[in-house]
């Protein structure tokens, strides 16, 4: 599957601000998208610090892990603030990106208007090893708590290598 959705967005972790997804690929070969549900969410936050304490071992398969956050920039600037994270944390507070990989939205029109109880977890990695960057894997969260296990992350990536 390809993907012509690239972006750029603010960024307040590592890497230049704004971030550009299409110049993540010029250094990498995949760049791991993940979409998480809000600000406030506990599994988001225990993903991201869980992703900064194996973030090496993404970097050693030449992989750019990129953290999406559907809220403005000054809320994920706190995270960033609190997690020291190493790899870009991203501000998508219109939710155009998170829309664009269609990142589920549970409880239809009432899951649009609260991003609290209607955003889930979404898990994109991307291959630009070739002309075009491709979808390689997808995770879509069907609860707060489903999210992949970075070693079956990892995996994933060893198997497309």
């Amino acid at each position: 599957m390809q993907t012509s959705d690239a972006f750029e967005l603010p960024n307040v972790g590592a890497g230049p601000d704004p971030l550009s997804l299409t110049a993540l690929g010029e250094d990498n070969d995949f760049v791991l998208l993940l979409f998480q549900r809000d600000h406030y969410c506990t599994n988001c936050r225990g993903q991201v610090q869980s992703v900064r304490d194996h973030y090496q071992k993404f970097q050693d398969r030449n992989t750019e892990v990129v953290s999406i956050v559907p809220e403005p920039v000054e809320k994920v600037r706190k995270w960033q603030d609190e997690y020291d994270l190493p790899y870009p944390l991203c501000a998508d507070p219109d939710t155009a990106v998170s829309g664009a990989y269609d990142q589920p939205v549970r409880f239809g029109p009432l899951g649009k208007i609260s991003d609290f109880f209607g955003r889930m977890p979404k898990v994109v990695l991307l291959d630009f090893r070739g002309e075009e960057p491709t979808i390689a894997y997808t995770h879509e969260g069907s609860s707060t708590w489903d999210r992949p296990e970075i070693d079956d992350l990892l995996e994933t990536i060893d198997d497309l290598r």
